[in-house]
């Protein structure tokens, strides 16, 4: 399992230490000392899921996917049902019967995503049943609420159902028209997606347009999957069949999500064995411990060149 990322940040001297305030900083964030230690600012948490069950898929329903819900259960035995997004942005509401929904897609978030997520939970965890959830700034600096590592249940797995739509908002709930407008307004913006089954974090997604797209949220340390990925480009094995293409990849939450372009007429079932075989191929890939070959060099600094950060 990943260590916990409650870990302490590294210990840095001061600067009458003899620091030269614009170098890199002795704990080795990357940033200039003055903008780290020397300033007492603390970084971005990089990984705010890491040491949650299933921390891609985590990411891909904060970032990738529109409309999903996961079972949840607190460290009390508590139940919460997770959402990709609740109405109107909203991080966590109770409804009439008690049960407790948390947004993982927030309007505004700090630069420790998993500590506003746990604030807004705390906060739906002590609400009245039907009682608007007020959990205060979230997302704003300072926070000091509770992280979601300190109250959910870390031995139990996330299981993720994608939807068609945003129906579950109004599930058991005697809704009035403006309530159904709404969710009908947001149900046309939905882009249909769904999980490839036992490949972990993988989301095939169609936009409109003439390509449809697999992005895998992979959980493997980045350095070691760029490695990996680069030995698959240079020896032509990184495509997922004909027709398919190696779009690139993006960083997202401390995880690299690679995408591959793929035909729009084939439906998502079609990409499971394909995307099964490249696990394979991948997984084998990842035990190689050579040296890279000038060819897997050069297929590297491609896949750098291409690859953005979300967060």
């Amino acid at each position: 399992m990943a260590r916990s990322a409650t870990r302490k940040r590294p210990a840095a001297p001061a600067a009458d230490a003899g620091v030269n305030p614009k170098a890199p900083c002795p704990c080795g964030s990357g940033r200039r000392y003055k903008h780290c230690h020397g300033s007492g600012y603390a970084p971005p948490v990089t990984r705010p899921f890491e040491g949650l069950p299933g921390e891609a898929h985590w990411v891909a329903l904060r970032e990738l996917v529109p409309a999903a819900t996961a079972p949840l259960r607190t460290t009390d035995g508590r139940g919460v049902t997770l959402a990709s997004v609740l109405p109107g942005g909203a991080p966590a509401l109770v409804r009439a019967n008690g049960e407790i929904l948390l947004g993982v897609q927030l309007q505004a978030s700090s630069d420790d995503v998993s500590r506003d997520l746990g604030t807004a939970l705390a906060a739906a965890l002590e609400a009245p049943a039907g009682a608007p959830v007020d959990p205060g700034p979230v997302g704003g600096a300072g926070s000091a609420g509770p992280r979601l590592q300190d109250l959910v249940d870390l031995q139990a797995p996330l299981e993720v159902t994608v939807h068609e739509d945003f129906g579950f908002w109004l599930e058991g709930v005697d809704a009035g028209a403006a309530a159904r407008a709404g969710l009908e307004q947001a149900n046309q913006a939905i882009l249909p997606t769904e999980l490839l089954p036992g490949l972990g974090a993988a989301y095939w997604v169609r936009p409109s347009g003439e390509r449809a797209h697999l992005r895998w949220v992979r959980p493997e340390p980045e350095e070691r999957l760029l490695d990996a990925l680069a030995r698959l480009r240079a020896s032509g094995e990184i495509l997922l069949g004909e027709g398919t293409r190696y779009a690139g990849a993006f960083r997202a939450h401390g995880l690299l999500v690679p995408v591959w372009d793929l035909p729009a007429d084939a439906p998502a079932a079609d990409w499971t064995g394909a995307a099964a075989e490249f696990q394979g191929r991948l997984e084998r890939t990842l035990e190689v411990t050579d040296p890279l070959t000038p060819d897997e060099r050069r297929a590297r600094a491609g896949l750098l060149s291409r690859q953005i950060t979300l967060r």
